[in-house]
């Protein structure tokens, strides 16, 4: 079957979780036996040679998001330029990453003759705010669904909002990662006291409560350390907090290669991801039980969807510094518990290997070509 990946996103700078899900679809679909190509805006003064199994449509650019985010989204692509790609490709099913953002997604769906199915990512914060832009964006949705022939989401958290629109099924589908690339390596050092916390420094990730939790954790424990990889806007208010609250042993590494976090999360006794909200699942976490480390994270609805089982051990409420605090400090002291968490995690993981997700998706198509 030939396959079109449609992504709004830029693919090749400032690659977040969708693009990286999408990636690997593309090269597990393959295996499988499709013919798979990835759709996507063609990012401002892009003068790279087009990677293969691609094709760029329209323009994006770099905008900022309410929610403190930036991101390179699609703008503008040209309807003559869509009917040529559709006419020369000739998909047999078209499978829409992030459907309601505009205008890619809902421009080649009045154009397409294939089967076309979506994936819904993202979870929207519950505030006044992202209540007012989903009131502006539902209309939108609304007329992006009555072309979709198949709904999925990466969580429960992120069918949420789609729920509220249609009585059609939608399908479960977690995201994944390659366990051949995030593993545990026996011959890493792991620093006992470390804690790393690896993202996008912004208002939504909860960095300044893991320094509150870190400030009454270090009056317990002088030896811990703290590495904080990433870059954003929070980036100064976060620098002068660590010198406000006079905390020791802090590092903040900047945005680090995909090689540098793998051997961050390797050599780390916990990676905390204290997120508010915002979260629909969380790669972040699967990659770092993969790579052995323990995780303490916070319990947004993205994250309890991924933390099951005993792995709701590692939840927290990020605001309430002293619990914080406590459950960073058992479980890089408890080293029976940290044991017995390490063996559920190796296992279940495995559920979500990229190869794994794939059939998922593959049998998401099938099911979806029966009904219709």
């Amino acid at each position: 079957m030939k396959v079109g990946l449609v992504c709004p996103y830029n693919m090749f700078e400032f690659a977040g979780g969708v693009q990286e899900v999408v990636f690997a679809q593309q090269r597990e679909l393959t295996k499988l036996g499709h013919d798979v190509k990835i759709i996507t805006p063609r990012p401002r003064n892009f003068t790279k040679a087009i990677p293969p199994h691609t094709i760029l449509l329209g323009r994006s650019t770099k905008l900022n998001t309410p929610f403190h985010t930036m991101v390179d989204m699609s703008v503008s692509v040209d309807v003559a330029e869509i009917d040529v790609m559709l006419d020369k490709e000739k998909f047999d099913l078209l499978h829409f990453h992030e459907p309601w953002v505009p205008m890619l997604a809902r421009q080649i769906l009045t154009r397409s003759t294939a089967i076309n199915v979506a994936t819904f990512h993202a979870k929207l914060p519950e505030t006044l705010m992202s209540r007012s832009i989903v009131s502006a964006v539902t209309p939108y949705t609304k007329s992006v669904l009555k072309f979709l022939d198949g709904l999925s989401a990466v969580s429960e958290a992120a069918a949420e909002y789609v729920r509220t629109l249609t009585n059609d099924p939608i399908t479960i589908v977690p995201n994944g990662i390659d366990l051949r690339t995030y593993k545990i390596n026996k011959r890493a050092k792991v620093n006992p006291n470390r804690i790393t916390y690896i993202g996008r420094l912004e208002k939504r990730k909860g960095v300044e409560y893991l320094l509150l939790a870190y400030a009454r954790l270090q009056k317990r424990n002088p030896n811990v350390e703290l590495i904080i990889a990433g870059k954003g806007v929070k980036e100064d208010n976060l620098k002068l907090m660590v010198s406000d609250l006079k905390l020791r042993n802090v590092t903040f590494s900047g945005f680090v290669s995909n090689e540098e976090k793998i051997e961050l999360m390797q050599t780390s006794s916990i990676v905390c991801s204290p997120a508010l909200y915002g979260e629909s699942f969380g790669i972040i976490l699967l990659e770092a039980m993969a790579c052995g480390s323990v995780i303490v994270a916070g319990n947004n609805p993205g994250y309890r969807a991924v933390l099951t089982e005993r792995g709701q051990l590692s939840l927290i409420d990020p605001r309430e510094s002293e619990d914080f605090a406590d459950k960073l400090e058992l479980l890089l002291q408890d080293q029976q518990l940290r044991q017995i968490w390490k063996n559920w995690a190796s296992q279940y993981v495995r559920n979500f290997d990229n190869a794994v997700i794939a059939k998922q998706y593959n049998q998401f198509y099938n099911d979806t070509i029966n009904a219709i």
